[in-house]
């Protein structure tokens, strides 16, 4: 395993504040310093920069931004997430336009938080286990997975509206930020918005914005994520959440790209680059009537389908390690070592809940490991998981059944490899094992 290890910088004259972010980033197992003035983190000796910087933007002295913009200068490239007092609206958009990654409000959640972090170390983490065929911190060398980073590659320069369709946990999230990585727009915002996770009673507001007074308790101007995305990228999550009601606001917006904000009448022009995510059918949406058709034109310019785990298979030993990797570092724990008969198990399941699901194992099974060697907790979903009684059975059905339907074609796009997502040599090893291979010779 790498010694190197993610590091997070907090500065922020607060001290209670900064004292209780830090607790919180070393309570998610990463080491952090703090820093109570911009001054002081310039003139602190550093053996190296931090994987991430959080930055109070409001700091006496040499300001937040002014920090950045230093740190800019000198060539110090680093993910910064900018923190901001609730309605300091004017401080927002200048930290937006400075590049930050992210900027919080206070008081931020928890949660948020960390998962911005979080964010931000991927990219760092992901360097010892990364190839020159990836992109950011998605990680894959199979077929399936590198036609969709030369997608990725295609469209990224272009300001054209990206449709990511793909299951839950397929990592549609980190597709989005890789295009807004590769294009024009890299230096500025990546906005995202959950369209899930926010009640549509509150989801005209969180998009558009609203004045002083729109509703019960508005009691501030507020922006909304297309305004903090001016210039940026706009990644909408579950896009087939969207209410009804508000579609026509949203192909408003895309198409003209310009709004209102809610209890205002002065109309807002953005230039923002739309990237939309969802694991539902729209165009059966649009046939139900649930979802508008002109919106789905305009979003659907460039679709984009992230492939399943279990269509990706010769990725997952990858993953597997980079996975063991992470969180054996975040534990502080000495694995050296996977089981070569639960990698094999583990290619063979199904994963339902794709990479999420395959990330969640490892963290568990890294967490019950002691040793050098990693303990696997093989997911238990009956009839799927090739492992156990029975798993050699299932193995053989299922080549059996994809050389059917390949009409015995091992190799090629239609072949039985393709459709099991799978290497050509590595099924026909497994044919092998198995007693197929002399049947297709």
């Amino acid at each position: 395993m790498s010694d190197i290890e993610p590091l997070v910088y907090v500065v922020d004259d607060d001290e209670s504040a900064r004292e209780g972010v830090a607790r919180l980033i070393r309570s998610s197992g990463v080491k952090t310093k703090t820093f109570s003035s911009s001054e002081q983190f310039l003139a602190g000796p550093r053996p190296k920069m931090p994987s991430c910087l959080l930055l109070d933007v409001n700091l006496p002295g040499l300001s937040g931004l002014d920090l950045q913009q230093q740190l800019a200068e000198i060539g110090v490239r680093v993910p910064i997430i900018f923190l901001t007092g609730h309605g300091d609206i004017p401080m927002t958009v200048r930290a937006v336009k400075a590049g930050a990654a992210t900027v919080l409000t206070k008081p931020f959640d928890d949660d948020e938080l960390l998962d911005t972090i979080q964010q931000c170390l991927t990219c760092f983490v992901a360097d010892e286990v990364r190839t020159g065929q990836n992109i950011g911190s998605m990680i894959g060398e199979s077929p399936q997975f590198q036609r969709v980073l030369s997608e990725i590659q295609i469209v990224a320069p272009t300001d054209a509206a990206v449709l990511i369709h793909g299951e839950t946990g397929t990592g549609k999230e980190l597709v989005a930020r890789a295009i807004h990585d590769l294009s024009g727009r890299s230096r500025k915002p990546f906005v995202k918005v959950n369209c899930a996770a926010i009640p549509a009673t509150l989801l005209e507001s969180e998009l558009f914005g609203h004045e002083r007074g729109a509703y019960t308790g508005a009691i501030n101007q507020s922006l909304g994520r297309f305004e903090l995305a001016h210039q940026g990228t706009l990644f909408l999550d579950e896009i087939g959440e969207i209410p009804l009601e508000l579609q026509p606001k949203l192909l408003r917006a895309l198409q003209e790209q310009e709004f209102e904000r809610l209890g205002g009448n002065r109309t807002v022009r953005v230039d923002v680059r739309i990237v939309a995510a969802t694991n539902r059918n729209l165009r059966q949406m649009v046939e139900q009537g649930t979802f508008r058709s002109d919106l789905y034109y305009r979003l659907n310019v460039f679709p984009l389908t992230v492939p399943a785990l279990r269509q990706r298979r010769d990725d997952i030993p990858l993953l597997l390690r980079f996975f063991t990797q992470k969180y054996a570092r975040k534990l502080n724990r000495p694995i050296e070592e996977i089981p070569l008969a639960s990698l094999d198990a583990l290619t063979m399941y199904e994963w339902p809940g794709n990479i999420r699901e395959l990330q969640n194992l490892v963290e568990r099974s890294v967490i019950l490991s002691s040793g050098p060697v990693l303990r696997i907790s093989i997911p238990e979903v009956p009839g799927d998981c090739a492992c156990g009684s029975g798993g050699e059975d299932r193995d053989r059905e299922r080549i059996l059944e994809a050389l059917r339907l390949a009409g015995g074609k091992v190799a090629g796009s239609e072949g039985a490899a393709a459709r099991l997502g799978l290497r050509r040599t590595t099924l026909q090893s497994r044919m092998k094992r198995l007693g197929i291979e002399r049947l297709y010779q």
